[in-house]
Order: structure tokens, then sequence, then C-alpha cells
């Protein structure tokens, strides 16, 4: 449930000149009275306050009137204050497919004259930029039309002359392949949303009089879109019958209940967690996270019926969504066995351990064969929740280079999964399983350590990349840094570096740092609050109370101003309006706010046999807080605390010590669990590593003529890295290179550097002579050659192959010289979108019995057969003569559709890289 670009930075003085607005219900905005400017506040950063019982961003106050009522004051500054600077691209079927990266059509949305506005008649391909200077503090006016016109005829001559138009990138959109012609840009209604184009009729373009001009008109910064929440909360459920908090920070215990009445609204009629009031429906990874965080504990019925709408027929986990077509493209469905286990850990129901097992089972088995690399250790696939490619990785990779990632936080789930599998096969008897498990997660574990830590920086890299050799990229993922520590896979010493030297930001921990230039906020430049709150728990793990006050203050503020449990905001200005998609009532956000109070403050920690307290209680937190009617198994617990820090002074079960802070999970009854802090002041050595806001270089686009590598220069960069075959090769101040004669495979990537030393992406691999190492061997000969009317392959024809054409398919070949192979396949598969569906082809790679790999068919496109790109490589060692190959369907190659597994062959592509 996460899916799609215009980058947003409105800066915090525009706070300031919006808070003269009006509110929704049309009183002034307040500013922060004399009596809350006297209390020393709770917490306080350059960017907001928090007191007691309100929170203050400039002149936006949030209060609370009581423990069940809040007020704020915020609204959105974001249409407002809007530049008419419009910058966009034309689509042609949804994809980014008219110009280079970087390279867009600019107008100055300003009307003159009181002339209609109106855009030259742009070509598709050439760019055109509006050199209209823009004056000091002129925004864009409300309810701006804009017509847009489009010269199509240059494409269209190309398709009646050759029947296909050459894209940029040297890609070929046949005639009978075009349907749509879209425009995508920086200003709402335009999104960079290539993949979700077709949602908003206003951005496709039309010609109605078939003259080859394509025109539309959209209305910019629609007074319809404004950006507004509620200025009042107040709850309208009944949430009595879950556990109560009292304490003496009313605005905490206020937006505690507003989590507790999202939490029961989020219920729907058949019992399933809607994921959010924007997103119906049950989501794998939603769900899982949030389970994890808080419903287990809250909930466990309904988060066992919603964990098991996520099993398909065969008895797997369901992966709903990733790109390409979900899985194993993605793959971090597994963490839904640790929510699982989390469920069983909370209600100790050995019923639900039993039906849950085979599952979790049978989903690592079929992902061992078909995601795991034997070489690293490593886990492949999309990162966990960053499901929008591009706005966590280069635009050049395609579908199946994500999947020949390897990413940190899918990597923590599958290690994670792995320890849960033991441990439920421990308790089952199972002893093989769970030794086998945990060798597995040793692995996991081991390659994590070794190929995406960065010693420099102190923490994790976010994933490893490439095509036929891999490198590391440096960006920090805030998800996978938590869970890194949360799981354990780091040691002591290592966690505490985790967490006090990843980058966080003055409103919260970004996703993904640096960010990434040109793309809009949602994964990229955003702050979610379930990761906030799955760092705050990390925090709280190794003890660092500055980072674990700051999460509960990143995610009470946003709960207190927009008075409910937003999905995400941007990272750079708070602002909730600012990214491309979001929703209110957001299940995981509001589990987040839950988690940080059972498992952060009052620091539960289940296990499978007993409940044990770690309280964590930074120190501007002190005083008392009860928890009553918690339920725990057969048990309902009324908790006091009282005190600050970590560690604890006396423990007590209905008065009597309570040994190894640890409640029975045998016990039943009420009970009454009282804790006494030492009050210890933190350790010094703690600390956040704050930064401000910062983006990387743009990915250079190289080329390679005449013996040398060449780019255009990339804007504030100082320096270039030249990298051939993933290793070091040069540094360079000049956007060129030479390249080096050399009898052996060389393949080429470049990052530029900017004056902070951070870097951009990798440029796109370019092998550089591959040519005379490489042989093809056409698939659709005279044998099996498709009927299908598709263009643009190359030789006699293709081959399908599906559940019932070709399930095994016999691919002799042979080579001259022993050595290390790339084997990909040219291929392929109009069965869905880039972005979304369920139809990724997977097929296994075999010598004979010997398994060579996993080759992943992603979709490429709806009905886009004669769109043709490469699968992953396999890369194999072969001894010189004659191989049998075959690409078979197996059994653990179902995909999510269960249907359809489908794609055309054109060639296998064999390359000699050692």
């Amino acid at each position: 449930m996460n899916s799609p670009r215009f980058c947003a930075c409105i800066v915090l003085p525009l706070l300031t000149l919006a808070s003269c607005q009006m509110t929704k219900n049309t009183s002034p905005v307040p500013a922060a009275t004399p009596a809350t400017a006297a209390v020393a506040p709770v917490w306080q950063s350059a960017a907001y306050t928090l007191y007691r019982d309100s929170l203050v961003q400039g002149r936006h106050v949030a209060r609370a009137i009581s423990r069940t009522a809040l007020t704020s004051s915020y609204q959105s500054p974001a249409n407002a204050f809007q530049s008419p600077r419009v910058s966009f691209k034309f689509s042609l079927n949804g994809q980014d497919n008219e110009m280079q990266p970087g390279q867009d059509h600019t107008v100055v949305a300003i009307p003159r004259d009181g002339q209609p506005l109106e855009t030259p008649l742009l070509m598709f391909g050439q760019q055109y930029v509006d050199q209209t200077p823009v004056p000091a503090n002129t925004y864009l006016a409300p309810d701006t039309p804009l017509k847009i016109r489009l010269d199509m005829r240059p494409v269209l001559a190309a398709f009646e002359k050759q029947g296909f138009y050459q894209l940029y990138n040297g890609q070929k959109l046949y005639k009978a392949d075009l349907k749509h012609v879209y425009v995508a840009g920086n200003t709402v209604p335009l999104s960079w949303d290539f993949d979700n184009l077709g949602n908003k009729p206003q951005l496709e373009l039309q010609d109605p009089d078939g003259n080859g001009i394509y025109e539309t008109t959209i209305v910019l910064n629609a007074h319809a879109n404004a950006k507004t929440t509620a200025a009042q909360w107040q709850p309208t459920l009944d949430t009595s019958s879950f556990p109560q908090l009292t304490s003496d920070y009313p605005l905490l215990d206020a937006l505690y209940n507003l989590a507790l009445e999202e939490a029961k609204r989020a219920v729907e009629p058949d019992g399933t967690f809607r994921t959010g009031q924007e997103w119906a429906g049950v989501w794998t990874r939603d769900i899982s996270y949030s389970i994890i965080l808080a419903q287990a504990a809250l909930q466990p019925e309904v988060a066992k019926t919603n964990l098991l709408r996520k099993v398909t027929p065969a008895g797997r986990i369901i992966q709903d969504t990733g790109t390409g077509g979900a899985y194993p493209c993605s793959t971090d469905r597994i963490i839904w066995a640790v929510a699982a286990w989390e469920i069983y850990k909370t209600t100790g129901d050995e019923a639900w351990l039993r039906k849950v097992y085979p599952i979790i089972k049978a989903s690592i088995d079929d992902d061992r064969q078909n995601a795991y690399n034997p070489v690293t250790g490593l886990v492949r696939g999309e990162s966990s929740f960053l499901d929008w490619r591009e706005q966590t990785y280069p635009k050049w990779m395609q579908p199946s280079d994500i999947y020949q990632s390897e990413s940190l936080g899918t990597n923590a789930v599958h290690y994670q999964g792995h320890q849960v599998l033991a441990w439920m096969a421990d308790k089952l008897g199972q002893n093989d399983v769970a030794r086998l498990a945990r060798e597995q997660a040793k692995r996991i574990e081991s390659g994590m350590n070794a190929h995406l830590w960065l010693e420099q920086k102190g923490y994790y890299g976010q994933y490893r990349y490439g095509r036929t050799f891999q490198q590391i990229s440096s960006k920090a993922e805030a998800l996978g840094e938590a869970l890194a520590v949360l799981f354990g896979i780091t040691d002591e010493a290592r966690a505490k570096r985790v967490v006090a030297s990843t980058p966080t930001m003055d409103y919260g921990i970004p996703c993904i740092y640096p960010q990434i230039p040109d793309i809009p906020p949602y994964h990229n430049n955003a702050v979610w609050p379930f990761v906030q709150s799955y760092w705050g728990l990390a925090a709280a793990q190794v003890g660092n109370e500055a980072a674990f006050m700051a999460s509960l203050a990143a995610v009470a503020r946003p709960a207190a101003l927009f008075l409910t449990n937003k999905e995400n905001f941007v990272a750079s200005n708070g602002d909730f309006a600012g990214t491309q998609v979001n929703s209110s009532v957001m299940l995981w956000s509001l589990s987040g706010s839950l988690g940080l109070v059972y498992k952060g403050l009052f620091g539960m920690q289940f296990e499978a046999d007993q409940l044990v307290f770690r309280p964590f209680v930074p120190r501007s937190l002190q005083g008392t807080r009860k928890l009553t009617g918690f339920k725990y198994r057969q048990a309902v617990l009324n908790i006091e605390l009282e005190g600050y820090g970590k560690r604890i002074d006396t423990i007590t079960l209905d008065g009597q010590p309570l040994p190894n802070a640890a409640v029975p999970g045998t016990l039943t009854g009420a009970h009454t669990v009282r804790i006494k802090l030492v009050n210890s002041a933190p350790e010094p050595d703690y600390k956040v590593s704050q930064v401000a806001h910062h983006v990387s270089p743009a990915t250079p686009a190289v080329r390679y003529a005449n013996g040398s590598l060449t780019w255009q220069p990339v804007e504030g960069a100082k320096a270039y890295q030249v990298l051939r075959n993933g290793q070091f090769a040069a540094r360079t101040t000049t956007p060129e290179f030479a390249v080096p004669l050399t009898a052996g495979y060389a393949e080429y990537q470049v990052l530029a550097v900017d004056a902070q030393g951070f870097e951009s992406f990798a440029s796109e691999p370019l092998p550089v002579g591959a040519d005379k190492l490489r042989r093809i061997y056409d698939l659709g000969n005279a044998k099996s050659r498709a009927g299908k009317p598709y263009q643009g392959y190359t030789g006699a024809g293709f081959v399908e192959i599906s559940k019932t054409q070709n399930k095994v398919l016999a691919v002799p070949i042979t080579v001259s010289e022993a050595g290390l192979y790339a084997l990909d396949f040219r291929y392929a598969n109009g069965n869905g979108p880039i972005n979304t569906s369920n139809k990724c082809g997977i097929r296994t790679l075999r010598r004979g019995r010997q398994l060579l790999g996993t080759v992943v068919l992603p979709q490429r496109g709806v009905d886009e057969w004669s769109n043709w790109g490469f699968t992953n490589p396999v890369l194999v060692r072969l001894e010189k003569g004659s191989h049998p190959l075959t690409l078979a369907l197996e059994p653990a190659n179902e995909n999510m559709h269960g249907t359809v597994n489908q794609a055309m062959l054109d060639y296998l592509r064999v390359t000699r890289i050692e």
C-alpha cells in the first residue's frame, strides 16, 4: 500500500506567514499564551516545542483541553506559497520516456494582460524552458488554468514511416502500442507518479480532430485542493475496554486516547483492519508492522483474522504489493511471520502456533530458492515498505534490477523470520527445522555485517545494487537501521553507534538520507510515524535517551497538530500536505504511537512464556503514570510506573517482589504491578546525529564513444568517482574518463560527489567491449516460435512460456573457455504495470539437476508485449564445452497471481565475465 515527483521545499518562515490565515472554523490562529511560554518545555528543537499540555510550532498551537479533548490551529501552507514555475514532461503510456532524467519543460504560470495561460506548441522530446523571471514574493495564484499543447506529429510520422518511434533511451514504441499521452509534473494536479497518471483524467492529452496536436487544460493550485485538518477532536467511540493511560502529561494522554479511538475505528465490520482512511483493505506489510508495534497486544483476535486473510490457497504468505508484479521483486512478506509470533507471545495460543507454522515454513522454503544469494548470504528484493521504485532507487533500475538488489530492511526481516521459524519449530519439536533456520539466520546476519555495514558512517548502507556487479548505496535507511538494532543483528557497541550516527532531521528521522533530487516527498524527503516509532524503540533498547525522547516528540507533533495519525509528512518542513499520497487514521502510525507507550515507556517485552518489564522514561517525562486494564493472556494488569531512567529500583506484583521483572504467562485474574525507577541520569555519551535537509547530486547519464566515458556535468558535483566492475577505478573532476584497453569484461559506472562528500547513485552499468565476450542463443526458432503478433524481437521469433506452454524449456549452450559467465534472457511481460499487480514471471535455471539460480521476468507495462528488456543475470562458472541448461516452472516459482505466470522469451545472452 505504498505507491507512487515534485520536491516541495517550503521554508520555515512561510509557516509564520501562513499563520495569518484563518482556520477551518474561521477563528484566528492563536499564538502561544504567556502562561504556556512561562512553563518549562518538556522537549524542544529548532522547529517546535513540546509542553505538558500543548505543542507549539511557530504560531501553530495544539492543546489538550483535557485527556479526551484536543484543539489545533494548524493549517498547511502548501497552497499559499507555491512557485509559479511549473516543471513537467510528457509521457507515453505512463512511462518516463520523453527525455533524459533531469530534463523537463518549464513554464512560468503568471497570467499576462488578463490572457488565458497557454504553453507554446511543444515538441515531444525537445525541452522547452520559459525564461520569464519570477518577481520576488510572487506565488502561484489559486485556481490558475493552464492549457498544455503538445506536437506529436514527429512521433506519428515515425509510426507511418517505420512502424515505431525510437525513444530517448533506445527503446522502440510501436504504433499499435501507443494508447495514452499524459503530462506529469511538479504542481498539483500534476504528479511525477508516472505509474498512476491514468488515475487523473485531466492529465491525459487528447487529439479530438486528429491533427497530431494533443491538448489538455489543468487547473493549478485549485481551491478544492487546499489542505486542512480538523480544529478539534473529542472521542465519539467508546474505548473503555482498552487499556487506559493517565499521567502528568495531558497532551500525551490525549494523543494516546486519540490513537485508541482510531485503532477501534480501523476495524471494519468484517473483522479486518482498514489500513487507513484512504486505504481500504488488508495489506500484508502494513498489518504486520502494526501488529508488532501494538495490535497483537491491543486487538489480538482482529490481528489473527488479518494475517489469515493474507495467505494464498497454497498456504503461502501473500506479497500483495511491490515492483514489477510483486513477488519476488519484493520479498518482505516474511514480516508476517514476525507478526504471527508476536500474537503467540501476547496470547500463548498453541492452536495459533500450529496454524501459522506450516505457512511460515513453506513461504521461507520458497524464498530460499527464489531470492537467496548463496555468495553474499543476503536476500534479494526491494527495500521493505519502500516499494515505490523511483522514490528510493535510481531511475535506470528496472524491476529485474530491483529484484537483484540486496536491501537492509528486507534482510533484517528475513533474519528475524528465520529466528521466528526456529522458535516455533522448538515449540513444536521440529529440531531439524529449527537448526536449519538458525543457520540461515546466521548467514543473513553475517552477510549484513560483512556487506552492508559502513564503518566510517557508523550505520548500515541502504542496499547493494548494480547489475552484473554490485556496490553499496551509502544512504541511510531508517526502518532497516532500526530493525537491525531491534532484532539483535548488531552487537551492543555497533547498535549504539547506529542509533547515535544515523541522520535525523528537525521533524524526525527521514526514510532515507540524503534525499534524491527531483523526486517529491513520499518515501523520499519524508518522515513516516511508524518508522519513527520503530526508531524510538531501537533508541530505548540501547538506552539512548536523547534519541528516544526525540522520537516520542516526533510522533506526538503531527498527531497533535493534524488531530489524526497521518501516514507521513514532509521531512524538510513537517507538513502533511506536501507528500504525494497521504491518509488519516493510518493503522501503522497509530500503532506506533501506542507502541511507544507499551513497549517504550512501560518497556513491555513479550516473550514465549512471560511478559518482561524494561521501562525507559526520559528524565523530562518523569513522574507517575498508570496503565489500567491491560489484558495479558488470561490476566488483567493495572500497572503503575514512577520515576525516570531505565533501571528498576523496585517492582512488585500485588505487593510482592516480582523476580526478573517478569510476569509469568500462566497468570490469571486481575493484578497490580508497581514499578519504581532509580531516577538515573542519561548516559552522557549518547547523542543524536542532527542534520540539515540535504539533497544528493543527480545520477550521471554516462555514454561511451571513441575510447572515453562522457557525461553532462552534474549540478553541485565537485568530483566524480568511476567504478569498474563495481570497484573504485578513478576519481576525476571533469565529466570524462579515458577507458583503458583491456581484454576482459569491463562494466563502468560513475557517481557524482558534492562538496559535503555525499554521493549520487551510481549510473546505469555500461559494458564496454562486451560483444566480443558474448554469445546470443535465439529461442524463437521454427520449432518453438510463438504465433503472437508482437514486434521488436530479434532473429526468427520468440517463444512463449506459461503455466501450460513450455513449462520446461531446454536451452543447450556451448562455451569455448572455462570461466565465470552471466546468463540473462531478453523477454517481454505485458501482464501488468511496472509498479503494481501480481503477475511477475518466475523460473528456475538449472544445469542438469544443479540449481544455477532464479530468473525473474517482471511486468513491463499493461499489454506492452512489444516492450522488451532483460532479466536479472545469473552468474555461473562453466567449464569449456556443452551444457544442457533448462528453464523450468517449478513449484517454488508460483507467483502471487497463481494462474498467470507468463512471459515471451527472445534470446538467451551468455557473457564471459572472467
